[in-house]
Order: C-alpha cells, then sequence, then structure tokens
C-alpha cells in the first residue's frame, strides 16, 4: 500500500492548493471516490464547492462533465434522448452528459424533482435507460454534486431516495481568517485550479477502489456499524432511519477511511469518524425537532457516542 499511499499524500497536498484550510473536507470528497460512490458537497453559495469537484476531475485522469442544473433543464439534457434522422427517417440514440467518468450536477437542487430524478437509475445502477432501451455507463462513474440549502429562493429539496444514492455528504464551511487572506494572494494574478495536473489514471482510480474493498472488516466491528443504524431507525427524534443501502455505504465509507489512514482493517474509530458525513443525509427528522432546531448531523452525532464501542 505504499505507492498508494504517496499517491493518495500527493492527492490531498494537490487539491489542497486549490482548497486551502479543508484537509477534512477533501479527505472525504477523495473517501466518497475511493469508495466508489457519489459526492454532494451542500453549503452557502461562494465558498468553494464548484472549485472543489472541478479539481476533483483535473486530479483523477478521466472524462469529465459539467451540467449547470437549471429551473428548465429536462431529463433528456441529462441522459441523451432519440434524435430523428430526417434523410434516413430513422431514429438514434444522442448520448447526453451523464455518459462520463465524473459528472458534476452544479447546484442540482435547482432543477425540477423530474429532472433531478433523471440521474436516480444513473446513481444507483450505473445505466441509462430512454425509450425502453438500456445504456451501460462507463466505469468508473460519479456524480460530484453542489447544491445550496433548501431554505434559498429558486430551490427544490432532494428527495430522500436521491439523497440515499449519495455515499457522502459535505459541508464546506467558510475558511479561517489566514486560510482567506491566503487565498486572495494565491488568487492575485492566477488561478491555482488551473495549474493542477492529473495526479491518478483511470487505472490507478480503478486499482485503489479493489483495495479499498479489500480492506479487511471483523465481524465485531460490522455488529457495531450496525448497531449504529439499527439506533437511527428507533430514535424518538426520527421519522425515518438508515436504510441497508446507507448501511452498506457506511461499511464502504469505513473500509476507505481506514485506507487513507494507511492500514488494511477497519477499526470502530473509523466508523466513528466517517458516520456523520455518511448517514446524516439518510435520516428523517420528525417535524417538532426539525421546527425546533435539530438538524440530522447532531442527532447522528449524539446516536454514536450512545452506542457501545466494541473492545
Amino acid at each position: 500500500m505504499v505507492a498508494h499511499q504517496q499517491l493518495v499524500e500527493e492527492l490531498r497536498v494537490g487539491l489542497s492548493q486549490v482548497l486551502r484550510g479543508k484537509g477534512p473536507v477533501i479527505d472525504l470528497a477523495l473517501i466518497g471516490i475511493f469508495a466508489g460512490g457519489h459526492v454532494l458537497l451542500e453549503d452557502v453559495p461562494g465558498v468553494g464547492k464548484t472549485t472543489l469537484a472541478k479539481a476533483l476531475a483535473r486530479v483523477f485522469g478521466v472524462r469529465f462533465t459539467r451540467v449547470q442544473f437549471t429551473p428548465d433543464l429536462l431529463p433528456g439534457d441529462i441522459t441523451g434522448s432519440l434524435v430523428l434522422d430526417p434523410e434516413k427517417g430513422t431514429f438514434s440514440f444522442h448520448r447526453g452528459p451523464v455518459f462520463t467518468n465524473i459528472l458534476l450536477a452544479d447546484e442540482i437542487n435547482r432543477a425540477s424533482p423530474r429532472t433531478q430524478a433523471a440521474l436516480l437509475e444513473a446513481m444507483n445502477e450505473s445505466q441509462v435507460t430512454v425509450e425502453g432501451e438500456t445504456h451501460p455507463l462507463v466505469a468508473p462513474f460519479f456524480v460530484v454534486a453542489t447544491q445550496n440549502p433548501a431554505d434559498y429562493q429558486g430551490t427544490y429539496p432532494l428527495p430522500e431516495a436521491q439523497l440515499d444514492r449519495f455515499l457522502v455528504r459535505i459541508s464546506i464551511g467558510y475558511p479561517s481568517p489566514q486560510d482567506e487572506l491566503a487565498m486572495l494572494f494565491a488568487r492575485q494574478t492566477r488561478d491555482p485550479l488551473d495549474e493542477l495536473t492529473t495526479l491518478c489514471t483511470q487505472q490507478n482510480l480503478l486499482t485503489i477502489q479493489e483495495a479499498v474493498r479489500n480492506i479487511e472488516v471483523k465481524p465485531l466491528v460490522a455488529r457495531y456499524l450496525l448497531a449504529i443504524v439499527e439506533a437511527t431507525r428507533s430514535d424518538p427524534e426520527l421519522s425515518l432511519g438508515v436504510s441497508p443501502r446507507g448501511s452498506l455505504s457506511f461499511f464502504r465509507a469505513a473500509q476507505a477511511h481506514a485506507f487513507m489512514c494507511d492500514r488494511d482493517y477497519v477499526s470502530p474509530e473509523d466508523v466513528k469518524a466517517i458516520a456523520v458525513a455518511t448517514l446524516s443525509h439518510r435520516v428523517g427528522l420528525r417535524d417538532e425537532v426539525r421546527y425546533g432546531g435539530g438538524d440530522g448531523a447532531g442527532i447522528v452525532t449524539r446516536i454514536v457516542s450512545t452506542v457501545r464501542v466494541p473492545t
């Protein structure tokens, strides 16, 4: 794993030149990709969500496509559609931007629910069905989506079924005064994004994903992970607990976290470290809790603190 860890460190350094002072955010994004999942970047406008997504596309030597989600975007604008050839009188399928390796769905919650739903099959099954014909997507395939908070004007909240398809949800937050000052001067005459080069080839990425899946998980640790999941399903403050798909995402994310820590086994600390980013967007709050100012991250943090850690 030495070569893998050297590559991970190079990715960290490269991405940190674009998003300063956000090491934990960068690690979570890499965990999502190494685990073979999709990444949701949720925060207020202007904190670097799109910049991070574009930087991820730069450092991985894979095909990248960006779609700006707007209220008038149609499902066919993402998946592709049948187009008539007037000379031959036949229809042929023209592939949409979803046929890529990394799809940046920028401001995904500005599009209508119908258009958002166009990504459901692609995110879960790596395929697209148009007019009854199924078209497979090429591996690796990731959606890196950005969204503004749901209470911002002109947004449509993502439904639970779509949130459940994102392996991790990441909030970037404002930079520290020192990092923001460094950012001002770093961007005074150039854009650090333009200087990013490919650090990880497509084959290297597939090799890392395979290595992550081979990270050992002891039954005792897996039971601890499931105890946390089960606690979300019976918590009095939650109306919706984590699904079995969420359990699998939690499992994969814990493996990827162990990989990032240069270990070939998952420890309870890996499970605890990744719980909020993996589970908080998969739980539903009761109305009284939501109106009282509660949030999924706080409840998941409380649950993790109450579940007994195995020794």
